[in-house]
This record gives C-alpha cells, sequence and structure tokens, in this order.
C-alpha cells in the first residue's frame, strides 16, 4: 500500500471518527433532535454508514487488486455485499484489533496482542448492518412497531465493539508481506495514522 493509499484509508477513519461523534453527543445528552424516536434513528444510520466506511476502507487497502477484478466499484454501495466480494479475493482483509504492549525484546518497542473478544466480528457487522437498515424505513402501522428501548440498549454496546476494533488494528493486503498499523488517535495528532511494517526475522520493524 503506497503512501497515497495509506493517506485514503486514514481519511476514512477519520470520517468514521467524526460520525462517531455526532453518536456520542445524542448518547450523552449533548445533542437532540427533540425526539426520542428520531435521535435513536439517527444514531442507527450514522452506525450504518460507519459500517459501510469499514467496509470501503478494504477497497481502499486493495485498491490496484480491485480495480483489476471489479468493473463496478461505483456502484457498491452494500457492505454485506463489499464484505463478501473482497472475501472472495482477500480473506484475511477483515481489520485485526490488537492491544500494544512495551516489549523485552531488543530494538522493539511494542509487541502487538491480538484481541480475542469484545469488538466487532465479521458476523456480528453484517447482523449490526441489518439491524440498522431496519429502523430506517417507515414504522408500519399494522406492524408489530419498532422496538426502541431494544435500540437503546443495543447501540452503546454496538458502538464500543466498533471503537475495540478500530482503536488500534493492524492489516493485511493480498500478495503484501508488509503488515500495516492503523491507530484511531495519537498523542499531539488529531488525525488517523497508518503505519507499515516490514518483516525482521519473524518480527515487525516500523518504517518511517
Amino acid at each position: 500500500m503506497k503512501d497515497k493509499e495509506r493517506q485514503k484509508y486514514a481519511n476514512v477513519m477519520n470520517e468514521i471518527k467524526r460520525r462517531t461523534s455526532v453518536i456520542y453527543s445524542i448518547l450523552n445528552g449533548k445533542k437532540n433532535t427533540l425526539y426520542k424516536a428520531t435521535n435513536i434513528e439517527l444514531m442507527c444510520l450514522q452506525i450504518r454508514k460507519i459500517l459501510e466506511l469499514i467496509a470501503l476502507c478494504s477497497l481502499v487497502a486493495n485498491q490496484r487488486l480491485f480495480l483489476k477484478k471489479i468493473n463496478n466499484l461505483q456502484k457498491m454501495w452494500n457492505a454485506k455485499l463489499i464484505l463478501a466480494d473482497i472475501e472472495k479475493l482477500n480473506p484475511d482483509f477483515y481489520p485485526k484489533p490488537i492491544d500494544e504492549v512495551p516489549s523485552k525484546k531488543e530494538g522493539i518497542i511494542n509487541e502487538f496482542i491480538d484481541i480475542k473478544e469484545g469488538f466487532l466480528t465479521k458476523d456480528e457487522f453484517i447482523k449490526v448492518y441489518d439491524k440498522c437498515g431496519k429502523i430506517l424505513h417507515a414504522e408500519n402501522p399494522l406492524g408489530n412497531g419498532i422496538d426502541y428501548k431494544y435500540y437503546e440498549k443495543v447501540i452503546p454496546e454496538w458502538m464500543g465493539k466498533i471503537k475495540r476494533l478500530l482503536n488500534s488494528h493492524t492489516i493485511k493486503l493480498l500478495n503484501d508481506k508488509n503488515m500495516y498499523l492503523v491507530h484511531m488517535q495519537e498523542n499531539g495528532k488529531e488525525g488517523s495514522t497508518v503505519y507499515v511494517f516490514g518483516l525482521l526475522n519473524g518480527t515487525g520493524k516500523k518504517e518511517q
């Protein structure tokens, strides 16, 4: 992934952060649409867009591969379909959340520890995407109605899992031996940062 593609990836992460701020401004009571139902619908719309941006990030990272394989990128808007197509070409495409801990190895600053739980998995991604889509349609007056209390409960849980997934994560590209580390936030920096690591004796070494 070249510098230009890394910056595009970081730009999408920044867009996700902005939409995340909108959701938390409502959850924290700082902003309000004056109606609980529209508060919840607005948050679900932002979550759905965040998930679409996560999917589109994979397109950015694998841009050259997809330009060769897919002719209708401009028409790709459904996150589920994007994920399915990406996985066919690169099964290891999904962001891998990590914790960074100080390393005792010489020449290595931090070691990456894979996070095993508490983040949005690929299976959960699809379920949340669908759940958010259902609430964006008008309620059928002859049906059972929308369970807004359910969404009130699960939205903070969904957001916690999304943040856990993206806060510090790595991505792997097809036919690329490098590993890419993404920080959503760093001290002294406003935007997200993408680092590239080359393999060295089985460990990662950051390239400036």
